[in-house]
């Protein structure tokens, strides 16, 4: 699903953020990318997203050369990779059923399509019952949630999470990354990016670990 061979990225400024940077995600896998603030976790999560391109070296998502991708091609790239950050980004003047309906509105859905696919993405994340509340009314695990719900709608093969759990406490932390676990077990590629190392050797799945751009260790966890 995911492929880096030989990946660097020197930003204008000089900064190597990755530097000869080389793995393989299979589809249907799951795993973490760890290391120190400045590792590198976000520039490699911006490379696969297409939000930033790599300096050197080939990456492929999906199938897809992402060099020889396009500037217009890039949205319908992304149709199949589902993120989630860590501030959930969500919009407080809409309900939550809104937020979540927003990716399908924007891809061209009808609100009548649009209904069945939030409500089952809500009731996968409980949710379902506070559809027509509005973020500041949901604690912060809650916003968590439909922030996930907004990451699946669109049923996409790929979900990509940049510290998830970064401002919740370890109990809600320990039962977002279970959703992830049970987005992945319905056969859909999860790459997690955390610093929460306790959380992730709990969670014992594969762990790639940067230091300063480079990927330094690759180990499954059983």
């Amino acid at each position: 699903m995911i492929r880096f061979d030989d990946v660097s990225k020197r930003y204008s400024s000089g900064h190597m953020g990755l530097e000869q940077v080389s793995f393989y995600l299979s589809r249907g896998e799951i795993a973490f990318l760890t290391g120190h603030s400045g590792a590198g976790k976000s520039t490699l999560m911006k490379l696969v997203m297409l939000l930033e391109r790599a300096s050197t070296g080939q990456i492929w998502v999906g199938g897809h050369n992402l060099r020889a991708l396009k500037s217009n091609q890039i949205p319908y790239f992304r149709r199949n990779i589902g993120v989630v950050f860590q501030d959930h980004q969500l919009l407080f003047d809409r309900t939550v059923f809104a937020n979540v309906a927003l990716p399908l509105l924007i891809a061209g859905y009808s609100p009548g399509d649009c209904a069945g696919r939030v409500r089952a993405a809500l009731d996968m994340v409980g949710l379902l019952s506070r559809e027509k509340l509005y973020p500041m009314e949901l604690s912060g695990g809650e916003q968590q949630r439909v922030g996930l719900a907004r990451a699946v709608v669109h049923r996409p093969a790929l979900i990509l999470a940049d510290e998830p759990t970064g401002n919740l406490d370890p109990q809600l932390s320990g039962e977002i990354m279970k959703l992830f676990e049970s987005f992945n077990q319905v056969g859909v590629t999860v790459l997690i990016a955390s610093h929460d190392l306790a959380l992730v050797a709990r969670m014992r799945h594969r762990i790639l670990s940067l230091e300063h751009g480079r990927l330094v260790a690759d180990q499954e966890v059983r």
